[in-house]
């Protein structure tokens, strides 16, 4: 399974998640998103989706919010505690979303997550709560990560 994944804000290339992702069998794309240039993120994110046609677009915060805002057609998103309110200008996610949040998340209000679920039409279950914080690094929300792109692709 290919996966584009769109790193957090002050992330690195080949982090914890895409690095668990691809020793999961997966082949994580993960480009180096500009911190200062939200457009420019975007459209890096995009130049990359064209080139490898992902099965799932995976974003994590200031990368969920990039993947809010690509041009991707209906390919299906894994959204990791979504920055959607701080980047951008998407309200709203594509029906084929899922969301995983911490409710303990001190970064980014676990409301936002609940709102973007209401403003997109998903159902309840489209939001998934594991871990207890709002890097989502643990064994627990790297599994729910890898399960949630299985179960999009």
């Amino acid at each position: 399974m290919r996966i584009l994944f769109l790193h957090d804000w002050q992330s690195v290339v080949g982090g914890r998640k895409p690095t668990f992702l691809n020793a999961h069998g997966s082949e994580a794309i993960n480009p180096a998103l500009p911190d200062e240039d939200f457009e420019v993120s975007v459209r890096i994110a995009e130049r990359e989706y064209d080139e490898h046609h992902p099965h799932v677009i995976m974003g994590s915060s200031r990368g969920g919010a990039v993947a809010m805002n690509l041009n991707s057609g209906d390919t299906p998103l894994v959204l990791m505690c979504p920055a959607w309110k701080t980047w951008g200008s998407a309200t709203s996610a594509k029906a084929q979303t899922v969301i995983l949040r911490s409710r303990q998340d001190d970064v980014i209000p676990f409301p936002d997550s609940e709102e973007l679920v209401a403003n997109s039409g998903l159902s309840p279950d489209a939001l998934i709560e594991p871990g207890t914080d709002h890097r989502l690094a643990a064994p627990e929300p790297l599994q729910a990560m890898l399960q949630a792109c299985e179960a999009l692709a």
